[in-house]
């Protein structure tokens, strides 16, 4: 069974995950060590090179990615171990793997007991820091690429690092409450300002009430999550996708692969200090509000019965989501970091996600008297009590026959922020389009090759097809675009390339291997077992789908997808399997040509694209002024340069959108379901991508026309 969910805690917008044991699992492990530690370290080190898709040895190179993953994962920011730390520590960089094998955990006490160290150093400090007024006058900037830079050799530099930290912190915080009680004051004309040196105070304690609150979490931590922490190091040197699941983790994930969703629709991911938004769930308060986006970064958390927002950099993302979900009915309220720089307050009310919003809609398109049909899906969804009862490829199949009942003359396909799902999904969606064949080649460990094909059967859409896809498409949504691709099937439309995951990850408890022992829980290992290729032979490992249309948007220059990650499995390719290319078809040279044309002088494309290189632009800055008016500037000049792009938002398409005769009837007797629709179709007003699918559609109808070849079998 292949299947994809997406999880909080990784970031898996593309992870084929299986529920399986793998055919390796016939050692026996007894609890001869009795030390758990000793047993997970032996188990997982045994799945690993047994069943790991493309295992690495133990060896040095191994022992090197787990030292920088163990210190990285305990101190991105550098802002706990000193450099002498580090060079201390590096006695051991190349003898982590001969450790594992002797379950030896030398390097592990150490680090564990030397940060243990260093952060209650820093508890000592941070208050003394916090007690004395910031002058933000002074002109001094803060270091933000952290990878750049160095650990401080001294305690004297790591206490600076701290102060300018802080600094920054409560000049983020000193800005907003400026602002705030600016806009008290024009609002009412009781209030009494005050001055900024009260507000300066209130804002520091803000921040230490923050840090107080981090050390707290921190000093709950157990040793069983630092030791997962090391185990997930070890896990990750082999991939970015294989890891390990403490029971805690398994748990979350169990109750997310069910589909309970509860809480503000969020998917989220650790980034350095921030959490990162990197999916918007459909039906979910976040969506049904438009409070986030992907990309957006979560700095600050406050229950709406507090005063005092909680700063959530250096958290562990648990204990993060643990502060931003909550009871039905509750909000919460974020400070969120946009894309674009500005930040902003949102307040979210805390809900139970609407399943339906999950599922595939669907949208006549008028363009005159031309009719063409829109499905939206936004993940590869199916039934895992029954694929039969309910599934993303059925669900397609209806939209499909109902739209052409309503006269539908050329369908798009919306692929995009389509994170995956199930791979006999989107193997059968794909059966809807062609007359039967191969879909994908699938390579396990061995080099074993299974070619997974479409059933033959009647076409259910043979005319003009458009697949939208962006930077997020990944995994099923790949696999999909590239058979269309790689037939000659349709035309694929949008970002330069997409998500770029191609592998397959197993679940495995660990439990199942030790069931005669009197053990506490092991929880499980994700494990990469598999790899896809393409028909044609291209794994779509890294580099995705490569559009035949490219159209730039938000995320063209930000660093995005599998290829951003660190130790992503290669590129490469296998043999092609053996196919017929589509025989409906035309010159796609020619559909090509003429959408760049289109492209190239279409205003509202220059603009998204010089929006996208302005976003680039302020990402890769690297220092953040301190002092109050430059910082205040720069946020103002962030302002004006979105104000200047709202004409993107105010682009509106000649199309007009209607809803079939099956949504119109439910829509009398469901107000949830019309307004949902109103919003997309509004939407759907906005999008220069749908615009231009349809434009591509009708090339495909003129060129069909002058083919007598070609015959509309619709």
């Amino acid at each position: 069974m292949y299947m994809i969910k997406s999880n909080l805690k990784w970031l898996l917008l593309a992870v084929f995950v299986a529920v399986a044991s793998c055919s390796f699992t016939t050692k026996n492990f007894t609890n001869a060590d009795s030390d758990s530690d000793k047993t997970l370290v032996e188990l997982i080190t045994y799945v690993l090179e047994g069943g790991h898709f493309s295992p690495i040895d133990f060896d040095d190179k191994m022992s090197e990615k787990v030292f920088e993953g163990f210190i990285e994962g305990l101190d991105p920011a550098k802002r706990f171990f000193l450099k002498s730390d580090i060079e201390e520590f590096e006695q051991y960089k190349y003898e982590i793997d001969d450790q594992v094998k002797a379950k030896d955990f030398s390097f592990y006490n150490l680090v564990h007991e030397r940060f243990l160290d260093r952060r209650e150093e820093v508890k000592k400090f941070y208050k003394e820091i916090l007690a004395a007024p910031f002058d933000f006058t002074v002109e001094e900037t803060m270091y933000i690429d952290y990878d750049e830079r160095d650990y401080p050799k001294a305690d004297k530099e790591l206490h600076e690092r701290w102060r300018v930290q802080l600094k920054l912190n409560v000049l983020e915080t000193y800005y907003d409450k400026i602002e705030e009680d600016k806009t008290k004051s024009e609002n009412d004309s009781e209030y009494t300002s005050k001055s900024k040196e009260e507000l300066e105070k209130e804002s520091r304690e803000s921040v230490q009430s923050t840090l107080d609150d981090y050390f707290d979490f921190t000093d709950d931590l157990e040793h069983k999550d630092y030791f997962s922490m090391y185990l997930n190091a070890i896990a990750e040197a082999f991939d970015p996708h294989t890891s390990y699941m403490a029971p805690r983790d398994k748990d979350r994930f169990d109750t997310h692969m069910s589909g309970k969703l509860e809480g503000i629709g969020a998917q989220l991911q650790k980034t350095r200090d921030y959490i990162k938004v990197v999916k918007v769930i459909s039906g979910g308060p976040a969506w049904r509000g438009e409070h986030l986006e992907i990309g957006d970064l979560i700095m600050r958390v406050r229950q709406e019965n507090e005063e005092e927002s909680v700063d959530i950099s250096a958290m562990r993302l648990d204990d993060a989501v643990d502060l931003i979900k909550g009871p039905k009915g509750t909000k919460v309220i974020l400070t969120v970091k946009r894309v674009d720089g500005t930040i902003e307050d949102v307040s979210i009310e805390r809900d139970v996600v609407e399943l339906e919003e999950t599922y595939a809609k669907y949208s006549l398109i008028k363009d005159g008297d031309e009719v063409y049909g829109l499905i939206d899906l936004p993940q590869f969804y199916f039934d895992m009590n029954n694929y039969r009862t309910r599934n993303a490829a059925s669900d397609v199949e209806k939209a499909i026959k109902e739209l052409k009942a309503e006269g539908m003359q050329g369908l798009v396909l919306d692929l995009r922020d389509n994170g995956g799902g199930s791979l006999r999904a989107a193997i059968d969606m794909t059966g809807l389009f062609i007359e039967g064949g191969p879909v994908v080649q699938v390579v396990s460990s061995g080099n074993r090759t299974e070619v997974l094909r479409a059933k033959r059967r009647p076409v259910v859409w043979d005319g003009p097809l458009v697949i939208l896809v962006n930077e997020i498409s990944a995994s099923a949504s790949e696999i999909l675009a590239a058979a269309i691709q790689d037939y000659g099937r349709g035309i694929v439309v949008g970002s330069k390339q997409s998500y770029g995951k191609g592998t397959v990850q197993n679940l495995l408890d660990l439990n199942e291997y030790v069931r005669k022992m009197d053990m506490d829980d092991l929880g499980a290992l994700k494990l990469t077992t598999q790899k896809f290729y393409r028909i044609n032979g291209g794994s779509t490992q890294l580099e995705g789908v490569k559009s035949d249309v490219v159209m730039p948007d938000r995320y063209t220059y930000i660093d995005i997808g599998e290829r951003d990650y660190k130790n992503p499995m290669p590129y490469d390719k296998i043999a092609p399997a053996n196919y017929t290319k589509w025989k409906g078809y035309i010159d796609y040279e020619e559909i090509v040509e003429r959408s760049k044309s289109r492209l190239d002088t279409n205003q509202r494309v220059k603009i998204v694209d010089d929006y996208a290189k302005w976003i680039r632009e302020r990402r890769d800055e690297k220092e953040v002024h301190l002092s109050f008016e430059k910082y205040k500037a720069n946020i103002e000049l962030r302002k004006e340069k979105t104000k200047a792009f709202d004409t993107i938002n105010k682009f509106e398409n000649h199309l007009d959108f209607a809803s079939v005769k099956s949504d119109l009837e439910r829509m009398e007797t469901d107000s949830t379901l019309a307004e949902s629709r109103r919003r997309w179709h509004k939407a759907l007003h906005r999008d220069i991508y749908v615009d231009e699918a349809v434009h591509v559609i009708k090339d495909l109808q003129i060129l069909a026309k002058q083919d007598p070849k070609l015959v509309d079998k619709n």
